[in-house]
Order: C-alpha cells, then sequence, then structure tokens
C-alpha cells in the first residue's frame, strides 16, 4: 500500500461563481499546498469557469475542464479524479473553506491509525455563521439509522466543542473527505468510483457502502476544521429545486437496492416501510413532481439488479460488520 502522501483536490462546480474566489484562496493556504487542483464544470451558466482561471493560486497547478451538460456531482467527480495522478484525493464542495492545516491533519490521521486499510477521512465541518450568530457543527463523519435514513454527526447542533475525539466513522459527506486513490480503484464498479446514476446526493453515502463492503475504515479527525454553506438540508426541502428533491427520492430507493442485506432487511423493515410511505403521501399530496424517480427505478430495474449481482459478489467484509453501524454512530479510533 503506497505511503506517499500527495494530494489532489478535486472539485465538481455548476452555477457557483460567488464562492469560487474565496474558495481558491483557502486552497492557497493549505500547508502543505495540494500537487494538483482540477475543477470538473458541469455546464454552469454564470461565470464560474472563468472566475476559477481568474483567481488560480500561483505557483499551484490548476486545471479547469468545462462540460457543455449537466453531468452531475459523482460523473464529475470521477472525471475530476482521472485528471489526478496524487495518491490521496481531496473531494472538495466549492461552498467549503478549509483551515491552512485541514489536509495536513487528515493525512495525519491516516497514516498514524494501525486498525486497518483507510480508504478516507474526514474532518470537523462548520456552517457558515453571521456575526454574533452561534456557531453550528455541519458534519463529523456519517451514520445510519434503521430507517435507512444517513445523517451527518453534529449537524445543525451548536458548537459546543462535543465531537472531540478521533473516531472510526461509517461514512463521509462529499462535500470535504480526504480519499485515498487505492481505494477507490478498488471500490471502482465498470470504472466508476462515484455512482453516475445518482447523479448528485447520496452518491457519498453509497461510496460508504462500497468502501466498508471491501474492508476500508473511514476515519474522523476533529482538528481538520472547514466551514461549509450548505444548503440542502431536509428542513429546506420545499425551497429547493424540482430536480434536487427528484434525485434524493431516487437515491434513497437505490441506495437500499444496491446494499441492503437480507438480515437487515427484516431487522428494519417497520421503520424503512414507515418512512416509505410518509414519503410517498408526501410525494403525491406535495410534490408530484418526484414522482418520476419511481418509474425511472422500475425502468432501470434490470440494470439496478445486475449491479447489486457485482457488489455482493466483491463484498469482502462479514456482514456483521456492516449491520453494526445501524446501531452506532461512532467506534474508537
Amino acid at each position: 500500500m503506497t505511503t506517499s502522501t500527495s494530494v489532489a483536490i478535486c472539485v465538481v462546480t455548476h452555477d457557483c461563481e460567488a464562492d469560487i474566489a474565496p474558495f481558491l484562496t483557502a486552497v492557497a493556504r493549505l500547508d502543505p499546498p495540494p500537487d494538483e487542483i482540477v475543477f470538473v464544470d458541469s455546464a454552469s451558466s454564470d461565470t464560474t469557469v472563468a472566475t476559477a482561471r481568474m483567481h488560480a493560486p500561483a505557483r499551484l497547478p490548476l486545471a479547469v475542464e468545462a462540460i457543455d451538460s449537466n453531468i452531475g456531482y459523482a460523473a464529475g467527480m470521477n472525471r475530476a479524479v482521472s485528471l489526478t495522478r496524487a495518491p490521496w484525493v481531496l473531494a472538495l464542495n466549492a461552498d467549503c473553506l478549509p483551515e491552512p492545516d485541514f489536509v495536513a491533519r487528515l493525512l495525519a490521521r491516516a497514516v498514524s491509525f494501525s486498525g486497518g486499510p483507510v480508504g478516507a477521512v474526514t474532518g470537523r465541518l462548520r456552517r457558515f455563521s453571521q456575526p454574533g450568530e452561534p456557531p453550528l457543527l455541519d458534519a463529523c463523519g456519517m451514520f445510519m439509522t434503521w430507517s435507512w435514513r444517513h445523517h451527518d454527526r453534529g449537524s445543525a447542533l451548536r458548537d459546543r466543542g462535543q465531537y472531540s475525539r478521533p473516531a472510526r466513522v461509517f461514512g463521509a459527506t462529499g462535500a470535504a473527505v480526504l480519499l485515498r486513490r487505492e481505494a477507490l480503484d478498488d471500490v471502482a464498479i465498470d470504472g466508476e468510483a462515484f455512482a453516475t446514476e445518482f447523479h448528485s446526493f447520496r452518491e457519498d453515502a453509497e461510496l460508504a457502502f462500497r468502501l466498508r463492503e471491501r474492508g476500508w475504515e473511514v476515519l474522523y479527525e476533529p482538528d481538520a476544521r472547514a466551514a461549509h454553506r450548505r444548503t440542502n438540508t431536509p428542513g429546506a426541502r420545499r425551497l429547493m429545486p424540482d430536480h434536487v428533491n427528484y434525485h434524493s427520492l431516487k437515491n434513497r430507493y437505490l441506495l437500499r437496492a444496491y446494499h441492503q442485506m437480507p438480515t437487515n432487511l427484516l431487522l428494519t423493515l417497520v421503520p424503512s416501510l414507515f418512512r416509505d410511505a410518509l414519503a410517498l403521501v408526501y410525494v403525491l399530496v406535495r410534490e408530484r413532481s418526484s414522482l418520476a424517480a419511481y418509474s425511472w427505478l422500475w425502468r432501470h430495474r434490470r440494470a439496478i439488479l445486475r449491479k447489486r449481482r457485482i457488489l455482493r459478489a466483491r463484498r469482502t467484509a462479514s456482514r456483521s460488520s456492516i449491520e453494526r453501524w445501524f446501531w452506532t454512530r461512532s467506534k474508537p479510533a
């Protein structure tokens, strides 16, 4: 397993021109600096591409690839990763501002861990706040629930210094996660580390399942800090564009179709069915634009079953090692 600590930063953008300048300013302050920076822009209609090129940090190699259709986060990240060579990939959202030692602390946690091969490391993310507002946590690792919901630990809680210890966590938000290229190559299906059928949303949870199923660890490092301007939250669903809610609904079922095992189905049947019923009623009453998610799943059922068979055949971790993550939010590191 490679021990090199060179890092490539990969960013997927879409209509986020206001974020680019402060983002690149934060990236330029990273110590050690990244070896590569790649932007893949997914059909922005604003000046995102021009702004990224204009504010390229001095002495840092920045590549920008503009794509003329909105291929989504997953396909965009696959493309960005393919354009880099460093053994570590830092997937960052453009609305995420890492502190100067963010990468160094993530790498240090990965290198020092002796409990198994490390596939991903995430840090302590805070939400952007206005002067005088209490600081809120955004994400301190990801956990699963009995109803097959995945949540970010600490999300929207006032930051009182909780989650202050390093931990093993189920997964990490795609907003800011350091990924080992060797792990991405290992879990890739048909050459894709990120599942492009997810397009956007929940692709980070799906990647977490594949990492766990192949025996890769995901770690949380509390001293690696970043600020994140999160816009897509459960409470803001009615304010989100139709296509966002459509993909979110589609992907919740797709995640289970790929990774739910028979024992887990029995253990989580009641809470997950209850949640499914609530979702269907909500879509019928308030969000009929998302009904197409159900027809998409039916039309693609053969491809879904094919990929499920591939994932099951490639699984090397024990069933119980995956099941445990439905009953705990973290484990000691």
